[in-house]
């Protein structure tokens, strides 16, 4: 159970610690960690000597970066041609590139065939999309920029990550108006763009939809549509690591229950709301394995629930305790507050310690379940009716 109030950089996972050390450390694992790919394969001396009409692939597996972010860090940079994938996917199958591993996308132009076909393959293997620049060898003099830029076959790319982070500081993605949806035609050398069906089979399967972004796209006269990290978290385009919230719930008894998951890259999430004529119960369970549980639950010295990040309901020790393979946090809740829930935007559940530095615990983004809070709300009102205000 891990610390995800930097929601958008996936090297604050680790309880609570700072991201500026963990830059210092993944730079000290720069120093001979880099290896950029040719088109067959081979190491180059040097992460520029790639041709200019392929995509280059910057491999950093070493014992620093595996030691911090737990899997490999793929960059893909430069035009994504034709041959693109069947390199990536060589890499896959040689065991170098491993299921979960953090892809980060830097190409302002390529082929849609191939940006389809990496995003197939991204999916196969269950691997997460950010946008990134490669390392630069220290020993290197060559500048590079630092932002990243990812339009049309490396944005569909990106939308075959299974977790998929939104662009953060000067990094930009986006698509040029009505690029996937003319007609196939054949541009270079005799390579043929997909038609628009091909296009809307890949975006279904990868559970994108376009729709809300789908208008702009054809009246935009710009070369190229931007979007936002609000935008793309709002329409389900990136994630920042945590699939769709599901919801179970039983409205009619006379005990309506709500249960909240989420599955994200380092488990499952859930919380449940049991109402009863003696008030509200919030339970929250974090599925980190019984013996992770422990350890958790041992160096915790008080936990707590937060609302729009705001600290409630805090008790100090004992109030986590180990279910099976779960922490679990359980709370008397006030039914006059349900209201409280029914507009937040965020909850979460956290295990703290004596310092900042040991902080476990998960939040879910509400938004997407709002609907399902109020039909909850109400079957909560009739089942067991508090004093209004």
């Amino acid at each position: 159970m891990q610390d995800r109030n930097a929601d958008r950089n996936p090297l604050c996972w680790t309880g609570g610690r700072s991201c500026s050390l963990w830059g210092v450390l993944l730079l000290l694992a720069g120093i001979g960690a880099t290896s950029p790919i040719h088109a067959h394969g081979a190491a180059p001396p040097a992460e520029h000597t790639q041709t200019a009409s392929q995509m280059a692939i910057q491999l950093n597996n070493d014992k620093m970066t595996l030691a911090i972010t737990k899997v490999p860090q793929i960059y893909l940079y430069g035009v994504i041609d034709a041959g693109a994938p069947q390199r990536f996917e060589a890499l896959v199958r040689s065991g170098k590139i491993p299921s979960g591993s953090d892809i980060y996308l830097n190409s302002s132009s390529g082929d849609l065939r191939a940006g389809l076909a990496l995003g197939r393959l991204f999916r196969a293997g269950s691997m997460v999309t950010h946008l990134g620049t490669p390392r630069r060898p220290l020993q290197s003099s060559v500048y590079t920029s630092k932002t990243a830029v990812c339009v049309d076959a490396c944005t569909y790319a990106y939308f075959g990550g299974l977790y998929r982070w939104a662009p953060t500081g000067s990094d930009r993605i986006g698509l040029s108006p009505n690029g996937a949806m003319d007609p196939p035609k054949t541009i270079g050398m005799g390579q043929a763009q997909p038609a628009s069906g091909d296009v809307d089979a890949y975006l279904k399967d990868m559970g994108v939809d376009l729709g809300e972004f789908a208008p702009t796209l054809k009246t935009s006269h710009d070369p190229v549509v931007w979007l936002t990290a609000e935008q793309m978290m709002s329409m389900g385009l990136a994630n920042n690591g945590g699939l769709p919230i599901t919801v179970k719930s039983e409205l009619t008894s006379a005990a309506p229950y709500l249960v909240l998951s989420q599955v994200d890259r380092n488990g499952e999430h859930r919380i449940t709301l049991q109402c009863q004529p003696s008030g509200v119960t919030l339970t929250a369970y974090d599925l980190v394995g019984a013996t992770r549980a422990r350890e958790i639950v041992s160096h915790g010295t008080r936990s707590y629930f937060e609302i729009d990040r705001k600290e409630t309901l805090t008790q100090q020790h004992d109030g986590a305790s180990v279910a099976s393979q779960s922490v679990m946090i359980t709370r008397p809740y006030p039914a006059t507050q349900l209201e409280q829930l029914l507009f937040a935007h965020s909850i979460g559940a956290w295990v703290g310690g004596r310092t900042s530095a040991f902080r476990y615990g998960f939040v879910f983004q509400l938004y997407p379940v709002r609907n399902a809070l109020k039909d909850y709300y109400l079957a909560c009102w009739r089942a067991a009716p508090w004093p209004l205000k």
